[in-house]
This record gives C-alpha cells, sequence and structure tokens, in this order.
C-alpha cells in the first residue's frame, strides 16, 4: 500500500508522487487524557504506479477531522460528545459542541508565489531554497517609511505601548521585540526532514517544539518554510494530535503561528479556535490573556472564544490584578464586545486601581471602554479628568485621544481638563497624525466646546496633511468646524484644500455615503456652498445610493442639505431631492417632534402664554417653519398696526364650533348681560370710563347697546348678582373675544408686504457652545435661513426664560410683551 496525497496544480491532469509507501496501518485511534479520541484511516492507492490526478473544478478541497466520528469507538465518541462544544454561547456557562473540523485549501493558495499551508505537496526539491521573499511586516514597514513620521500609525504596536511600560506585561502578551534564538537554515531543514521521517509518530511535545523552531528562522526564510510541502506535513500532524497538547504546548503553537504570519483567514485555525474555546475552563487568568492577545495579534476573530472567555471572567473578577485587569479591558476593546455586566464589575476595580495606573493605561481603560460601548460613570470620568489635568504633560498622544473618546461618549464636562487641553495641544497638533487631529476636533464638536487656538491649530495643519485624510477624517474635521460655527483665520485656504481633497475622493466617498453629506453638512453651516459638490450629493444616483438601505439619517441629511440650498443658492440649478422623500422625512420630523420638543415645559408655558397674550389658540401656531432644520417655533402674525393676525385655522374652527367661552368657564346669558348694565347705571355710570376704553373691541354700535340696555331695566334682578359684577378689562376682552372668532375666524391680509412674521425661539442650553452664547452651527443656519424668507426672529434665551417660570404669571407675561415688541422696534 502507498499513500498518495494529491496537489491541486492550476490547469488539467498532472502527477503527484508518493511520500510514503510504508504505511500499512488499516485504523489508528489516539486517547488524550479526556478520552476522546480521533481515528485515521490510510489513503489506500497502487504502489506500483504514479497515479493520475485529474483537476478538480471546485474552488476547495474539504478535509474533514472528526474525532470518534468512526464506528467501532461508541465510547469514545459518547466520551467526547459529552464535553464538546455548542454552537450556542449565549449563557454564562461554556457549553461545547461537537468538534467536527473542517480544513479547506483554497486553491489561490497553490500557486508557488503563497503556499501557505497547503496540504496538498508539489515535487519540487526542497533542498534548494526557493526565491526569497519579504515578511509582510517589513513591506509594511517599507510603505510606512515613505509616509510622513507623524502619519506612521500601525493599529498593532501603537495600541500595544502601554504594554512596554510595565515588564509584568510580558507573561501576558506577545511582544514583536522579543529576540529568541535563532535557528540557522539548515537546522530548519533537518527538522523538516525529520518530519517527513517521523510522520505520524511525532509526539504533540515534539510538533510543538519544531513549530516554536519553525518560527525563528531568519526573516527571509519564513515564507520559503511555509510554502514548504514538509511543514504542511507538521501542519497537518499539528491538527491530529490537538487534543493530545497540553496547555503551554497548545499556546506555543498559536505563538509559533503569530511568528510565522499564518493569514488568520486561514480555515486550519477554526481547528485551534475550538480547542481553546474547549479547553478555556481548564486554564488559568494568564493563560487565557495571553491566548486572547495572541489571537488578536494574529489579526483573526475569535468571538466565541471571548465570550467564553468573558463568562470565566466574571466569576474570577475579584482576582484580577491591575495588570491582568488592563490587558482584560484591552482584550474586551479589540473585541468591540462585552457584557454589560462584566463592565460594571471591572469598573469598579478601575475606580479602585485608577491612582495607580500610568497615563497609557487609563488611556486602554478609555478606548476598551469606549470601543466596546460602555460608558464610564460620571464620578469615574471626574477623576480620569483630574488626574489627566494634573499629567497633561506626561501623557502621550494616542492616551489623550482616548481619554477624549470618552468623555466624547460620556458628555461629561470637565471644566478644568478641558482649559488645560487647550493649553498643551495647540503645540501638539502639528506633531499628530491626521486621526488624532479628527478625534480632537470631533471631540470638541461633541462637548460643545469651543476653543479657538485649538481650532485655529487644527485649521493651519490640515492643509498640510490633507493627503493622508480618509473620507472619515474629511467628513469628521469639517463636520466639526460646522457645529462649532467656527470660521478660523485661514477659513479660505482650509475650506478650498479640503473641498479640493474631497473632489479627489468621490469615488471612496461612492462607498460611504454618509461622510460624504457629512462633509456637506459642514461645509452649509459654515456658509460654503461647492455647487458641483451639492449637485452630486442631489443626484438621483447619490440619492439612491443613501437611501437604499432607508436610513433615517441620510434621509434627514439630504432633506437638511436640500432645503438649505433651495433657500440660499438662488444660482444653483441641479437637481432636488423628490416631493415624495421631503414628506417622508417631514413626517418622521414632526413625529420627533411632538414626542420630545413640544412636550418641554418651557416650550408649552411658553405657547400658553403667548396665546393668552395674543388672544387664543389660533393666533399662535407652534410648528416647524423650516421642516428641514428638525426643530420647531411659535410663529405669531402681525398687521401694520402689531395686532395679530388669526394664523392657526385648526384650532380657530375648532374654537368655533366648541361652545364660546368654555375654556373660561363664564356662561353668557341675557340675564348676566342686564345684570352688568344694571349695575353700570345703579351705581351712577362709575364703570363708564372702562366701557369707552374698551368700545373698541365691541362688534355692535352704540344703537344696539342703548336697546338691550333700555329692554334689560325692567326685569327685577336676579339674586345670583346682587352684589354685581365687577367690570375689568379681562371681562370686557372675554366677552367681545367670541364674537370677533364668531364674526372673523381666520381673516388674513390682503397684503403680505404688511405682514410682520414672527419666529419666536425657546432656546436650549444645547443650541449652544459649552459655557458660552455663542451659537452651533445647525441653530445659527436655522436663524440665517428664516431671515431670508422676511422673519423676525424673537429669541426667548434659556438662561432669562427658565429662571422666569418659577415667577408669577404677571411677570412673564411683561418679559414676554418686552421681548417681542422690544425686538420690533429694534428691526424697524
Amino acid at each position: 500500500m502507498a499513500t498518495v496525497i494529491c496537489r491541486r496544480l492550476r490547469g488539467g491532469v498532472h502527477r503527484a508522487t508518493t511520500f510514503s509507501s510504508t504505511a500499512k496501518w488499516a485504523r489508528k485511534t489516539i486517547l488524550n487524557e479526556h478520552g476522546n479520541g480521533y481515528t485515521l484511516h490510510p489513503i489506500k492507492q497502487d504502489s506500483s504506479k504514479e497515479t493520475d490526478i485529474k483537476a478538480v473544478n471546485s474552488l476547495d478541497y474539504l478535509v474533514l477531522y472528526n474525532p470518534a466520528a468512526y464506528h467501532g469507538h461508541k465510547k469514545c465518541r459518547e466520551a467526547y460528545e459529552d464535553n464538546s462544544l455548542e454552537h450556542d454561547y449565549a449563557t454564562s456557562n461554556a457549553k461545547q459542541i461537537h468538534n467536527t473540523y473542517s480544513i479547506t485549501c483554497s486553491r489561490s493558495l497553490s500557486s508557488t508565489k503563497n503556499n501557505i499551508l497547503d496540504l496538498a505537496f508539489s515535487r519540487h526539491d526542497p533542498v534548494q531554497p526557493k526565491q526569497v521573499f519579504k515578511r509582510k511586516s517589513e513591506k509594511r514597514s517599507q510603505e510606512i517609511a515613505k509616509i510622513d513620521d507623524d502619519e506612521a500609525y500601525n493599529t498593532k504596536e501603537t495600541q500595544r505601548a502601554f504594554q512596554k511600560r510595565r515588564p509584568d506585561y510580558k507573561s501576558l502578551c506577545f511582544n514583536n521585540a522579543d529576540r529568541f534564538e535563532e535557528t540557522t537554515v539548515e537546522e530548519g531543514y533537518d527538522i523538516l526532514q525529520k518530519v517527513t521521517v517521523l510522520k505520524s509518530s511525532l509526539t504533540p511535545a515534539t510538533i510543538s517544539e519544531y513549530f516554536e523552531k519553525c518560527s525563528r528562522l531568519p526573516t527571509e526564510h519564513i515564507e520559503n518554510t511555509q510554502s514548504n510541502p514538509r511543514f504542511a506535513m507538521l501542519c497537518r500532524y499539528g491538527v491530529e494530535n490537538i487534543q493530545l497538547y497540553t496547555q503551554t504546548e497548545l499556546i506555543r503553537i498559536l505563538h509559533a503561528f503569530v511568528c510565522l504570519e499564518i493569514p488568520p483567514s486561514h480555515s486550519m485555525l477554526n481547528v485551534y479556535e475550538q480547542e481553546f474555546c474547549r479547553r478555556v475552563w481548564n486554564m488559568s487568568i494568564d493563560e487565557l490573556l495571553f491566548a486572547a492577545d495572541l489571537w488578536r495579534y494574529l489579526g483573526r476573530s475569535v468571538p466565541k472564544f471571548l465570550e467564553i472567555l468573558y463568562s470565566y471572567m466574571q466569576l474570577r473578577w475579584n482576582d484580577l490584578s491591575l495588570i491582568q485587569l488592563i490587558q482584560l479591558i484591552y482584550i474586551i476593546g479589540e473585541g468591540r464586545r462585552a457584557p454589560p455586566e462584566l463592565m460594571q464589575k471591572l469598573e469598579s476595580l478601575v475606580f479602585i486601581h485608577l491612582e495607580s495606573m500610568n497615563m497609557e493605561e487609563i488611556g486602554v481603560v478609555c478606548l476598551g471602554f469606549f470601543k466596546s460601548s460602555n460608558g464610564l460613570s460620571e464620578h469615574l470620568m471626574r477623576k480620569i479628568g483630574d488626574r489627566v489635568s494634573k499629567n497633561m504633560d506626561d501623557i502621550n498622544n494616542f492616551a489623550l485621544v482616548n481619554v477624549l473618546k470618552m468623555f466624547r461618549y460620556t458628555h461629561v464636562d470637565h471644566l478644568r481638563f478641558l482649559k488645560q487641553l487647550g493649553q498643551t495641544v495647540p503645540q501638539r497638533i502639528p506633531t499628530m497624525g491626521i486621526q488624532g487631529i479628527m478625534h480632537i476636533a470631533l471631540s470638541c464638536a461633541a462637548l460643545h466646546y469651543l476653543d479657538e487656538n485649538i481650532m485655529n491649530a487644527i485649521a493651519a495643519t490640515v492643509p498640510e496633511k490633507v493627503l493622508y485624510c480618509r473620507s472619515k477624517d474629511l467628513a469628521k474635521i469639517l463636520w466639526s468646524f460646522g457645529v462649532l460655527n467656527y470660521r478660523p483665520p485661514n477659513s479660505e485656504s482650509f475650506y478650498t484644500a479640503v473641498a479640493e481633497e474631497i473632489r479627489k475622493k468621490l469615488q471612496e466617498f461612492e462607498k460611504y455615503p454618509e461622510h460624504f453629506l457629512t462633509c456637506l453638512l459642514g461645509l452649509v453651516f459654515a456658509q460654503q456652498f461647492p455647487l458641483d459638490l451639492i449637485e452630486f450629493a442631489l443626484s438621483d444616483k447619490f440619492v439612491s445610493l443613501a437611501t437604499k438601505d432607508s436610513l433615517f439619517e441620510l434621509k434627514k441629511d439630504l432633506f437638511t442639505l436640500d432645503g438649505t440650498v433651495e433657500i440660499e443658492c438662488a444660482e444653483y440649478t441641479g437637481s432636488h431631492i423628490s416631493f415624495k422623500l421631503r414628506q417622508e422625512v417631514t413626517e418622521m420630523l414632526m413625529n420627533f417632534a411632538r414626542q420630545d420638543i413640544c412636550i418641554k415645559p418651557e416650550v408649552l408655558e411658553a405657547a400658553t402664554l403667548l396665546e393668552s397674550m395674543f388672544g387664543g389658540p389660533h393666533f399662535v401656531k407652534n410648528h416647524m417653519i423650516l421642516p428641514h432644520t428638525r426643530s420647531m417655533d411659535l410663529e405669531v402674525h402681525l398687521d401694520i398696526n402689531e395686532k395679530p393676525i388669526p394664523i392657526n385655522k385648526e384650532t380657530a374652527f375648532t374654537q368655533v364650533a366648541k361652545s364660546e367661552l368654555k375654556p373660561v368657564g363664564v356662561h353668557i346669558t341675557d340675564d348676566l348681560l342686564c345684570q352688568i348694565l344694571d349695575q353700570k347705571r345703579t351705581n351712577n355710570l362709575c364703570n363708564e370710563p372702562v366701557l369707552s376704553i374698551k368700545k373698541d373691541y365691541c362688534t355692535e354700535p352704540k344703537e344696539v347697546i342703548s336697546r338691550k340696555t333700555q329692554n334689560c331695566l325692567t326685569p327685577p334682578p336676579n339674586p345670583d348678582f346682587f352684589d354685581g359684577v365687577t367690570i375689568t378689562d379681562y371681562l370686557i376682552s372675554t366677552l367681545t373675544r367670541s364674537k370677533i372668532v364668531d364674526d372673523k375666524p381666520v381673516r388674513q391680509s390682503k397684503n403680505n408686504l404688511d405682514i410682520i412674521k414672527l419666529a419666536i425661539q425657546v432656546s436650549h442650553k444645547n443650541h449652544y457652545c459649552y459655557a458660552s452664547k455663542h451659537l452651533l452651527g445647525l441653530h445659527s443656519l436655522k436663524r440665517r435661513q428664516l431671515r431670508h424668507l422676511g422673519y423676525v426672529v424673537v429669541e426667548l434665551p434659556f438662561w432669562e426664560w427658565i429662571p422666569l417660570l418659577k415667577r408669577t404669571k404677571s411677570e412673564k407675561l411683561a418679559y414676554l410683551h418686552q421681548k417681542i415688541f422690544g425686538t420690533l422696534r429694534y428691526h424697524r
């Protein structure tokens, strides 16, 4: 018998040679310490002939490794299945499923240029080394060397800089700078030669040792080793013995894979991932953290392993040391998620160890919680702000940006930290990478914190580094300047350079339409209108691209951009969004406003008092004057004599349909009117001046009133009104108001030029920059457009209106009267 391995080559029919002619075993079962086993079957072929292997059309070869899957091993199979991992890892305990491992060898790996862990062997002589190839890391280093040093950001190494600050991290993480005794090329060849001799008799310890020595070969020979068929044979035996390794041996092999730069997507790693999942509960905290770090450095996502790891840590979190805590938070951040219950426990440990952490470790804590979408408490954030404020000169740029990310996420305002930031960061910005600059700008915008020194430094640096900007960087930087409503001294060169870079990256922006719309909104907030870019954004093609996933945020952005261009860009003749899309977004925004804005007490109080002041709800309309600006205003129209004009038609007709004075609770009858007029007569016309002052409000002539007075003198007085009713301005206006509404429910002025349109805005602190009266971009844009349309904007600033809510009604009415008519006089 002979064992034949088929090498998949491109083209038609090829031949393969045998690598063993002595394999005569029929079935071999190896049991590990748990009683689990795997069964190997030989491939039977004629030993006297070379076998013709026809090329297969399928994309991949599939080799199944299923321990205890064969008949005759029922006991071993049952024992293995009892301990197998399940696919569901949702519970806190680590369940196990049936370990059916599949190793797929993609035909793209069969090329001589990138033959890594190919389980099919070629017949080339391994004695002579193949062409030398550079390792990927060296190629990447050469690329980075060509870039500005400030932009050389390595996602693996930069984020792991904290691990070099303490020697205790060495046992928990992979260090690329570690120097081991190098394996010579001759030793490497001897190792691979032994693999072909020992074959299945290789012990787990030997396999682990061979992998480790191969990983220590000189850099220029690593890729040659990867493509060597004998190395592929070593990998195969490594998989077959996977359940026999000790914890230490398994981790050593994974460490070797990292050094050998095994592709993270290779399906052989599925076998190792499943084995690590199965062993989590038998490993120590240090071993688990080291294994998780190796998977991370390898670049492979292992969510199932991390889920079980987090379940393990939830039971042992109180045993974590400071070093283990920081490393775990780093792993959590790189995994992008973790159970909230575990994060709460870790936060309590962070609070305990905070004073012992260095600045880089504080940055790791903030980044880990930020990436996993878990915020820190306000109390802890203030403690962190205090620490960083005192050591601002000692913290590196990367850690500082991470702290800012968490302040941005939690929206905690730490004024001392922000002031210290304004003194330190402007000097650092020219030496920072563009991504760090972007995060600083975005953090300031998210916190509504405007520091002109910081923004000026950013604006001065961006034109020089704009070539290194991703689409995301351009979007966030422009958005930040637009939100803060700040124009830097070099605004012309700044916006010109950024707009030109956007044009160069239009193809990239098509992949990220949200970034393109964010760029344009930042520009229009700053009154920058690149018409060619706007036309591209409002074209049918881009609108379809941006709305294909029904993302409400992108629809809102399109609506805001389109509405702004329509009002502010008279010269624009390009496309617009459809009427249907406008209606859809308007309805969504109105629904949101009804649930949030309309129920705010300061808005309700202002609306009620304005209705009282102007004569009823039909004179005040609470709605979105400009729906694309996403907020509501109280609209009032006055005639040329500053008298209110009914505009809320729905409310006016509703009031007419109801009892005229039902809201006041007074039922007007002839008897009541007679009693009022009788009191006037019996009191020697003492109230006549009042009537004469209010006579302009009456809709009936004096002759009609006189006749009614004479007719009402004869009946006896009503006992309920024996003492009479005091006639006041409020009573007279109440009696006459209904007749105005009844006779003239809604009457618009014939000449629109004589109408004074008021947009009364109840502002909020979130409309302004932090601790200032500098209006934010969207709200500045809204007022600008309202004025453009002929509205007089009357603001009820929160610092004046909110304290007045506790005062009397008369004080609030006096304030509103002064604000409205004082503003009118100012604009006259």
